[in-house]
C-alpha cells in the first residue's frame, strides 16, 4: 500500500473517551498493518504535532473520540499542517460534537429531533418537567459515549442529573424521551450502511451497554421493511449532509411508536472496537473490518470548507 504513504493512527488523546479511543486505535492499526499499510500509532497526549511533520506522515487516520479529536480541533491542526485526514472537516466536526447546535441546524432544515431545553443552575426544573414530560434525557452537549448522561424518571431527580452533566460540559440539554425503537446507521462515503436496531436491558444505551455489557442486542436486519429502511437511510444521509459531514460517521435516531424518526446526533469519529456499530453494519453489508478501515483511510482528504448536499 505504498500509494497511501506513511500513515499515523491517532489514538488515545486527552478526552474522557481516551480508553475507548485506545481500543479503537489499536484495532484500526492492526487492520491497516494486515492490509500492508505503513501505519504507526501516535498518541497526541504524548507526542506533539511536530512529530507528524518530523516523521513525514502522508495521511492520518483519526481514531480519537470526544474533545480534541472529534470536535474540530485536531482537524484544524491537520489542515494547517497540510496532512489529509479521515472523517469530517473542521466545521462539521465542531457542529456534530455540539448536540445543542446540531439541533438548531437540524430544526432550521426541517430534520426532526426531540424537543429540548437548555438547563442551568437557575432553571425552573418543575417547568422543564411540565414542558417535556417524563422521562427526560439529560446530556452534556459535547460529550460522547453517553458519558455524563442520565435518564430522569422523577422530576425530583432532574437537578441531580443536571449537576452530574454539568461536570462534563457547561452546556447541558434536557431532552424529551422518545419511547420507541433505537436505531443507528453508519455512513461510508455517500452511502448509508444497513440500519441497526439496539436493545439493552439497562435503563438506556449507556456507556456500559456500549462497551462492556454482553447482553446488549444488535439486531440486523433491523426489522423494518425494505422500503422503510431505505427511507430511514435517505433521511440519515440528509441529516449527515446538512451538518457538512464527509467521509464516514454514524447517525443515531429514535423511531417512535407511530414510526416517526427523531434524530439525536452524528458521530464523526465513531468507535471501532469489537463492540462498535460501524464495523457491525459494514460486516452485514459484506465489508470486512480490514476493508472498512482501508476504505475510510482512502477517503482521507483536506477540506476546510463544508457544503451541504441537501
Amino acid at each position: 500500500m505504498k500509494r497511501l504513504g506513511k500513515v499515523a493512527v491517532l489514538l488515545g488523546g486527552r478526552s474522557a473517551e481516551r480508553d475507548v479511543s485506545l481500543k479503537s486505535g489499536a484495532m484500526v492499526l492492526a487492520a491497516l498493518l494486515k492490509r500492508g499499510v505503513d501505519a504507526h500509532p501516535v498518541d497526541p497526549r504524548d507526542s506533539g504535532l511536530e512529530y507528524l511533520i518530523d516523521e513525514k506522515f502522508a495521511r492520518v487516520f483519526i481514531a480519537l473520540h470526544g474533545r480534541f479529536g472529534e470536535d474540530g480541533t485536531i482537524q484544524g491542526a491537520l489542515e494547517l499542517l497540510g496532512i489529509p485526514y479521515t472523517g469530517s472537516g473542521v466545521m462539521a466536526s465542531a457542529l456534530a460534537m455540539d448536540k445543542w447546535r446540531t439541533k438548531l441546524l437540524w430544526q432550521a432544515a426541517g430534520i426532526p429531533t426531540p424537543q429540548y431545553t437548555l438547563l442551568e443552575a437557575t432553571s425552573d426544573f418543575d417547568a422543564v418537567v411540565a414542558r417535556l414530560g417524563l422521562p427526560i434525557m439529560v446530556k452534556p452537549a459535547s460529550e460522547g459515549s453517553s458519558i455524563g448522561m442520565r435518564k430522569v424518571r422523577r422530576g425530583a431527580d432532574l437537578r441531580a442529573a443536571f449537576a452530574l452533566a454539568s461536570c462534563y460540559d457547561r452546556i447541558v440539554i434536557a431532552e424529551q424521551f422518545i419511547d420507541g425503537m433505537e436505531l443507528t446507521a453508519a455512513v461510508l462515503g455517500d452511502v448509508a450502511l444497513p440500519v441497526i436496531r439496539l436493545e439493552t436491558s439497562r435503563d438506556f444505551y449507556d456507556y456500559d451497554a456500549k462497551y462492556i455489557a454482553n447482553d446488549t442486542r444488535y439486531i440486523l436486519p433491523c426489522g423494518l421493511s425494505a422500503a422503510d429502511e431505505a427511507a430511514i437511510q435517505q433521511q440519515v444521509m440528509r441529516a449527515f449532509n446538512i451538518l457538512g459531514c464527509r467521509g464516514w460517521g454514524r447517525v443515531d435516531l429514535m423511531l417512535n411508536k407511530a414510526g416517526e424518526p427523531f434524530f439525536l446526533e452524528v458521530n464523526t469519529s465513531p468507535g471501532m472496537t469489537d463492540h462498535s456499530l460501524v464495523p457491525m453494519a459494514a460486516r452485514h453489508a459484506g465489508i470486512s473490518y480490514e476493508d472498512l478501515c482501508l476504505k475510510v483511510l482512502e477517503l482521507a482528504s483536506l477540506n476546510t470548507s463544508a457544503s451541504s448536499k441537501d
